[in-house]
């Protein structure tokens, strides 16, 4: 297959489950793994582009962002809610940063990983969206630092690829009796000091493999992953409303046992 219809494919994917509770990392790497593309380059080609998604939240977002970002020195709820994301963000950074070589050597690459995680956080999905605790949290912006921080503890479940780190800050919020439009915000806030950081780490580390002829690869899939991002935020926060998590559930399900089955006929 060409390298840009790959990238195409790679980043329409990438921009349709980064911020669903299906796992990015693991369909990319699954489809990666379907399309023979073992060149180590695609491994970060899959992180790198993650920023294109991650740019269309920023977009779609921009008027609460900059006015949290103006309101830093005076508002009080601005600086709160400044901090619970950074504190949020803390743990999976550290955890990040001493598993890099591990997760990006090992895990990436053992793809009965990816599937069993898949089949097993859907059915964990299931259930928290049908017996999770009574919601007390309606505000994703007004959440106390200590809900923030074992949320960004649940985040880092998602070093794992197939567990998806949608998946686990959104399962940690509903425990912690967010709401369940309110778990996918907070998640979404999550994602951008997170996916940058990992683009950042990323290119840092694996930056010398990224020749010129490669560059252009990159730039289409983080186009085409910015386009799907806007489509899928747009409508997500509806959609959790009115059938919640269960079709992500789902989803999951049947995607680990289909990628089982692959891994075992073949």
């Amino acid at each position: 297959m060409a390298d840009w219809l790959a990238a195409i494919l790679l980043g329409v994917l990438e921009g349709l489950t980064e911020f669903i509770p299906v796992s990015s990392t693991g369909h990319l790497l699954l489809l990666r793994e379907a399309l023979g593309l073992t060149d180590e380059r695609w491994t970060s080609f899959v992180v790198m582009i993650q920023l294109g998604a991650i740019l269309a939240l920023v977009l779609l977002y921009f008027g609460r962002l900059w006015k949290v970002l103006i309101g830093l020195p005076t508002d009080p709820k601005a600086r709160h809610f400044a901090i619970s994301v950074l504190i949020a963000f803390v743990p999976s950074l550290l955890a990040g940063a001493f598993l890099y070589d591990f997760i990006k050597g090992y895990l990436f690459e053992t793809p009965a990983i990816i599937c069993v995680s898949l089949i097993v956080g859907g059915f964990l999905l299931m259930a928290l969206d049908r017996w999770a605790p009574q919601p007390k949290h309606f505000d994703a912006m007004q959440l106390t630092w200590k809900t923030s921080a074992l949320i960004g503890l649940f985040q880092c479940l998602a070093l794992v690829p197939g567990v998806s780190r949608s998946g686990s800050t959104i399962a940690g919020g509903l425990l912690l009796r967010l709401e369940k439009p309110a778990a996918a915000e907070f998640s979404f806030f999550l994602a951008i000091p997170t996916m940058v950081g990992a683009f950042t780490y990323d290119l840092i580390k694996s930056g010398a493999q990224m020749d010129l002829s490669f560059g252009w690869v990159i730039a289409v899939g983080f186009v085409s992953a910015f386009v799907a991002g806007l489509v899928v935020i747009r409508f997500l926060l509806s959609f959790v409303s009115n059938y919640g998590f269960t079709p992500f559930a789902i989803w999951r399900i049947v995607v680990g046992s289909v990628g089982l089955l692959a891994i075992w006929l073949y």
